[in-house]
């Protein structure tokens, strides 16, 4: 019995995204995703109230991500973090090698 959802598409899907997430944590901003994975709940909680900023640190962690796998540089990952808003630049602030530059 088949609810619809494809299993393989799924775990190819997963395969890619693993894959994708390991190149990130070699590449170029590798010491900064490091350093943004040490923040704590509280340090993330003390930004803003609610969700929000849960939703900004998730979606900061999948830009610096792509940005190390890619080699994007300094200048261009500084644009993309402050067009993803105010409470992501904060909390990349936090992180003294990304503070550095954004």
């Amino acid at each position: 019995m088949s609810n619809g959802f494809d299993l393989d598409a799924f775990e190819a899907d997963l395969e890619d995204t693993l894959q994708r997430g390991c190149e990130a944590f070699r590449g170029k901003y590798r010491k900064e995703l490091n350093e943004l994975a040490g923040l704590s709940r509280s340090e993330i909680d003390a930004i803003t109230p609610g969700i929000t900023d849960l939703e900004k640190y998730d979606e900061l962690m999948t830009v610096v991500k792509e940005a190390s796998r890619v080699n994007l540089s300094q200048a261009q990952l500084k644009r993309i973090v402050e067009d993803l808003g105010s409470t992501a630049v904060v909390i990349a602030r936090k992180v003294p090698s990304l503070g550095s530059f954004i």
